[in-house]
């Protein structure tokens, strides 16, 4: 099994920015759980507003009874990306939104406190199933793109690639206070798009020669222009385009399991 459930809970809170905040996650059993690094995906399930823990099924039929169980009580369940990981603890990093337009997990890590408890579907080897970024032999350099959602896995590919390779970055915040931090390897260049922009910064950017492989992610619609953009006026082969869609607009992750389920 690559995957398996974790009991863990709030060790600290640390407001990032205006609209991100990392929540430190600890547990006795942690010492099991096994990050790839770079984008590396895992399931959160926070409780219910009116609930202490939350009520996950385990197993290997965990998802059709999930699924199966009533909404006002199972857990809500997210996909979110490692930023880090330490010895018995390991950083998860927040979209948090204003209060009119929060979801159950952005409104439970605007106000989560060190004790609170939350269960995570996670690694225990570290080369899964939940790692994207993987560049093919014979990669010449790197090209990623993202918005805020993508920074936790922006960040981590930047950290884990080092120096070995040229990078191009684009990251697409909505204001100028979620600029944050990121590694900069040697031969990394990271452009900040404050409001938008993204599409056509790529359009009338230089990019390097070589052969490239592109890490693309963000929301839905702007990381399949982007991708289209790549393949069909870029030339990029299109199996060196790894792309994600981490958000819909308009759409909530519990709408996207309801229409997979349909």
């Amino acid at each position: 099994m690559t995957f398996d459930f974790f009991d863990v809970t709030v060790l600290r809170r640390e407001p990032l920015s205006p609209s991100a905040v990392r929540i430190v996650f600890g547990g006795a059993g942690l010492s099991a759980f096994a990050s790839g690094g770079r984008d590396q995906r895992f399931k959160l399930f926070l409780p219910q507003p009116h609930q202490r823990a939350a009520d996950v099924p385990r197993g290997e039929d965990w998802y059709p009874r999930w699924r199966a169980a009533d909404p006002a009580t199972r857990a809500v369940m997210r996909t979110y990306t490692v930023r880090e990981q330490r010895d018995g603890e390991f950083d998860v990093d927040f979209a948090v939104h204003d209060t009119a337009c929060a979801g159950p997990a952005s409104t439970w890590a605007r106000h989560a406190r060190p004790g609170d408890r939350a269960v995570v579907l996670g690694p225990t080897v570290a080369d899964n199933g939940g790692v994207d970024f993987r560049p093919p032999a014979g990669t010449d350099w790197i090209l990623l793109t993202g918005d805020e959602t993508a920074v936790p896995a922006l960040a981590g590919i930047l950290a884990w690639v080092g120096g070995s390779l040229p990078v191009r970055a684009w990251v697409e915040v909505h204001d100028p206070a979620d600029v944050r931090d990121l590694p900069r390897p040697d031969g990394a260049e990271v452009t900040w798009l404050v409001g938008g922009g993204l599409l056509d910064a790529l359009r009338g950017a230089d990019l390097p020669a070589g052969t490239p492989y592109a890490w693309v992610a963000g929301e839905s619609g702007v990381v399949r222009a982007v991708r289209r953009h790549l393949v069909g006026e870029r030339g990029f082969d299109r199996r060196r385009v790894m792309f994600t869609g981490y958000w819909r607009r308009g759409a909530t992750e519990d709408d996207l399991v309801a229409e997979s389920d349909a």
